[in-house]
């Protein structure tokens, strides 16, 4: 597929891989994005997920026709980018391996070889000419592993901007479905290094870029400020919407069924933006993208083992993990007869940033009664006025 003139995708389409890195629910598959640029000299950026070796090199060969490539750019080497490193050393063995001070060793662990003598250092700025078109080389350290970098084509302004800008999902061409996959990736892969994103926007913004071309998901070749814009709010820990989501951990349904009410008591507070989340049937990752989406955060959840009922305890977890903050929450607990789980999870909270909390708690022994429920109302309106 033509992006340019002169610059191919090789890449390939997974629609059958289930779990991405063995954790995230993709149903709608991945891409494994490569790129070709044909110049006096030719470059290949990145390889692909060993999954798709074969239609990676059938790609590489017939857009390679009678020419052997110059250069292969490794912006990442994470396996479903560099898988593919070392078999392609041994087909190509005069091509020169581009990478910086920290991707030789990588493949050194990656793979039984020895690049030395073949291989091209690059350091922040650096430039290559392949001909009529120059590439630069930035660094962009723990987006998401150390020795990350992306790559600027400077006649064509194109940046290859590594796992940045990435996204889940083979067809997702317009911008609210990139959105929505794209925060999820985000948030869950990326998402603890907000800061080291920032530094990779201020580079970028310093770039004339008139198309981004990602290691997953569609080429970004319009309205390059609407994506631009989500990342420095992603990357900057800031909500998307003013809202509250109620994630629940209800194991019988009585914890479900107060959610439900809190829920319906807010709308009528005046809230436009309420959703329930039942921890219990939605993978984490989900949970994780509405927990930063909105600015509020109610967290349900029965009391189990004298702690709290673990798909709770695991979404919290995966939040501290990724860095959440900046945000408001409040608690409500379920216990019939020792209630626990809101100290549980205030603990974990109390761990976090910039989390503020809204009083009261709401206790309910087994389920919702006169007293509960005039807690629960006093919960929503604090919750409202904030």
């Amino acid at each position: 597929m033509k992006i340019t003139d002169d610059i191919l995708y090789i890449g390939v389409k997974d629609r059958d891989l289930d779990i991405f890195e063995s954790q995230y629910p993709i149903p709608d598959g991945v891409t494994y994005n490569s790129y070709m640029i044909l110049d006096e000299k030719t470059a290949i950026l990145d390889t692909v997920d060993k999954r798709a070796s074969e239609a990676w090199f059938s790609n590489v060969k017939e857009a390679l026709g009678e020419r052997k490539p110059d250069y292969l750019i490794v912006s990442h080497m994470e396996p479903d980018h560099a898988a593919n490193i070392g078999r392609f050393v041994k087909d190509y063995p005069e091509t020169v391996i581009v990478g910086n001070a920290k991707t030789f060793p990588m493949i050194k662990q990656f793979f039984d070889m020895n690049p030395e003598g073949r291989t091209l250092v690059v350091k922040e700025g650096d430039t290559l000419s392949l001909g009529r078109h120059t590439l630069q080389f930035f660094m962009a350290p723990m987006v998401h592993w150390p020795e990350v970098m992306v790559t600027y084509e400077q006649s064509e302004k194109i940046l290859f901007s590594a796992d940045g800008f990435g996204t889940f999902g083979v067809d997702s061409g317009l911008k609210e479905q990139w959105a929505g996959e794209a925060a999820r990736y985000y948030l869950n892969i990326v998402g603890k290094y907000g800061v080291q994103v920032q530094t990779l926007l201020k580079k970028a913004a310093g770039l004339d870029i008139s198309m981004i071309c990602p290691l997953h998901g569609p080429v970004l070749k319009e309205d390059l400020g609407f994506y631009l814009e989500k990342y420095k709010i992603w990357s900057s820990y800031e909500p998307e919407e003013h809202g509250v989501l109620v994630a629940v951990a209800s194991i019988h349904g009585n914890t479900m069924a107060a959610a439900e009410e809190l829920a319906q008591r807010l709308r009528d507070e005046g809230e436009n933006h309420v959703e329930v989340l039942d921890l219990a049937r939605t993978d984490v990752s989900y949970g994780v993208q509405k927990a930063f989406y909105y600015d509020r955060l109610v967290l349900a959840a029965s009391t189990y083992d004298g702690g709290v009922f673990p798909c709770m305890e695991e979404f919290l977890l995966h939040l501290k993990a990724k860095n959440y903050q900046k945000r408001t929450a409040a608690l409500m607990e379920n216990g019939s007869w020792a209630p626990g789980a809101a100290r549980v999870m205030q603990g974990i909270l109390e761990s976090m940033k910039q989390i503020t909390r809204i009083e009261p708690i709401v206790t309910i022994r087994s389920a919702l009664n006169h007293d509960s429920r005039q807690v629960m109302r006093e919960l929503a309106q604090n919750l409202a006025q904030k």
